[in-house]
């Protein structure tokens, strides 16, 4: 046998032994937390009258995250939080607007007038969005 057919045998030997190694569960990459979008919060949802106009909402809420050129009178704002690779908090709001005035507000997190008018029957419903802690700053 030649060096080169003895190299390429045992390589081939080698790479069949390694093919009968158990994985290790235990380790996984790392993945590191995206924050993406826009953040409204309670506070920021109580701050907004029917009526404002378009640059009162931007400076209330922020630079909307989708405008769409087919609905020019809706802003989308959308905030995801992944921590590790797993869905930690999702929400989203629509402003809707109306000869460029602030029509109404939909979405996950709801006007504080809203949540806070108990039904008669009914105890005061809970905010729409689940109370989670703020996600971690950024370092700069």
């Amino acid at each position: 046998m030649s060096p080169r057919q003895i190299a390429i045998s045992l390589s081939a030997l080698l790479i069949a032994a390694c093919h009968g190694l158990p994985t290790l569960p235990a380790i996984k990459p790392y993945r590191i937390d995206v924050q993406q979008g826009n953040l409204v919060t309670q506070e920021m949802i109580a701050k907004l009258q029917p009526g404002m106009t378009r640059s009162q909402v931007r400076f209330v809420l922020g630079t909307p995250l989708v405008t769409d050129v087919f609905h020019p009178d809706r802003w989308d704002y959308v905030y995801r939080y992944e921590k590790a690779g797993e869905l930690i908090e999702h929400r989203r709001v629509v402003a809707v607007f109306s000869a460029d005035k602030l029509l109404r507000i939909e979405g996950d997190v709801v006007p504080a007038a809203a949540a806070s008018k108990p039904a008669a029957s009914k105890p005061a419903a809970a905010p729409a969005t689940e109370t989670r802690p703020a996600a971690p700053a950024e370092k700069k």
